[in-house]
């Protein structure tokens, strides 16, 4: 048992390896995802014109932003990787589904750590936002949303024949959560089946923790259980992908 684990994780490595090393070479790609979020954030700050607004809404979109732009990345990149035969050739060597979209999470992962370190820093910093709670709680939080939304990019993916199917999964999944997810309006003043819906949707747990460590200082069982449920569902989004993913588009 302990072989085949270091197997699967060598395997997942390897992949991650070759991923980070691909994106080392397309640096536009890397700033945007690097540097997108940061850029959003300040624009945030000076459409506000008030540290005490930005303060308010900040976190959330803290965790909004790098969701949706490692969301589209990634189901981008992936699909590239089928319709190339990219795919198709690795998965003729001894590795698993699931140990390549973990290389790939892993690879995107480390770059959404980046990603929000840099938003974080600069909304910190240079901004003003300020928090009642853990920074690096709040740091935590924001990494595991961009893993969310890797890991939703990655199931996406394995559903679309083209690139602009791809995108299109965007306004089909992405935008339903930032709307429900208590961004614009608390979610239990929502209609009922609304309200159920933002229920369903990781997004919105992401968002509540948030909200407490934006307000607080205290770790409850409320807020592990929102960091849980993100958690969770990244890695049932990558079992889910790891099961529906072809070798090539046809």
């Amino acid at each position: 048992m302990t072989v085949t684990v270091g197997t699967h994780a060598a395997f997942a490595l390897a992949t991650a390896r070759r991923i980070l090393t691909q994106l080392k070479h397309d640096r536009r790609t890397v700033a945007m995802m690097v540097l997108l979020p940061s850029l959003l954030m300040i624009l945030l700050r000076y459409v506000f014109n008030s540290e005490q607004a930005f303060s308010a809404a900040a976190p959330a979109l803290l965790a909004v932003f790098p969701f949706a732009i490692m969301f589209i990345v990634t189901s981008i990149t992936t699909l590239r990787e089928r319709t190339t035969g990219t795919l198709e050739r690795l998965m003729t060597m001894p590795i698993g589904k699931f140990d390549l979209l973990f290389g790939y999470a892993i690879a995107f992962g480390v770059v959404a750590v980046v990603q929000v370190l840099v938003a974080a820093g600069i909304s910190l910093a240079w901004l003003g936002m300020e928090i009642t709670g853990s920074v690096w709680l709040l740091m935590l939080i924001a990494v595991l949303d961009a893993l969310l939304g890797t890991a939703l990019g990655l199931l996406a993916s394995a559903f679309a024949r083209t690139e602009f199917q791809a995108v299109q999964f965007m306004p089909a999944i992405v935008m339903p959560q930032v709307l429900l997810c208590g961004l614009f309006a608390p979610r239990d003043s929502m209609t009922p089946v609304l309200e159920w819906l933002s229920n369903i949707m990781p997004l919105s747990y992401a968002v509540d923790a948030l909200a407490q460590v934006t307000h607080s200082a205290s770790v409850d069982g409320t807020l592990v259980r929102n960091l849980l449920i993100v958690a969770g569902c990244a890695v049932l989004a990558i079992v889910l992908g790891s099961a529906t993913l072809r070798r090539r588009t046809p």
